[in-house]
């Protein structure tokens, strides 16, 4: 089955929204943790 252009091109830059804000929400988790290791190294928590 193939779709319109249209849809077609709606999908792919709906998917590719999708895996943009995915992308930004796993990196900046990873800055925020990255973060906190440094606070907590600097605070002497770390083993």
């Amino acid at each position: 089955m193939h779709l319109p252009d249209g849809i077609g091109r709606l999908w792919l830059r709906r998917v590719g929204w999708l895996l943009l804000i995915w992308a930004a929400s796993v990196l900046s988790l990873g800055a925020v943790a990255y973060v906190f290791r440094l606070f907590m190294k600097a605070a002497g928590l770390s083993g």
